[in-house]
């Protein structure tokens, strides 16, 4: 079942269920997914179904920084409950000791030695886990820690 079925199906059990912040969510999920296919002119294929949501997530988890950082607190649980709801509809994220393992491998492949070399470990860390999801950041974050101990 595409992910567009899914989204239709599930904002009809919203709409039955008086659930508004489901519905919105889902909605705009679904608005985003069409975009998408409008955009390509044609349906998305599962890994890009995927980009859109992480997209989605993204969004919401900039915005909640936003709004905390704002003082405003109520939109900022408004977007982390959004979030919740679309994180459904992503595979199972990837556990950090499996990351770490990734980048250890990626950074013996590429002969990484230096924060400078940042760049060439991400990608090829990027370019594994390529169709699941996972955090730059938090990529970002164990990259840099790594060479830095290396240095």
């Amino acid at each position: 079942m595409s992910l567009l079925t899914q989204v239709t199906a599930d904002i009809a059990v919203a709409m039955k269920a008086h659930d508004p912040a489901r519905l919105s969510a889902l909605r705009m999920l679904k608005t985003a997914v069409m975009n998408k296919e409008v955009e390509k002119n044609r349906a998305l294929d599962a890994t890009e179904d995927i980009q859109v949501v992480q997209a989605q997530v993204k969004q919401r988890r900039d915005a909640v920084e936003q709004f905390t950082a704002a003082g405003r607190h109520e939109l900022a649980d408004k977007e982390r409950a959004e979030i919740a709801i679309l994180e459904a509809y992503l595979p199972a994220a990837v556990p950090d000791d499996e990351i770490r393992t990734a980048i250890a491998e990626a950074i013996r492949d590429t002969g990484a030695q230096t924060p400078k070399d940042m760049g060439k470990v991400m990608k090829a860390v990027q370019a594994r886990f390529a169709g699941r999801p996972i955090d730059g950041k938090i990529v970002s974050d164990l990259v840099r820690q790594a060479l830095s101990q290396g240095a």
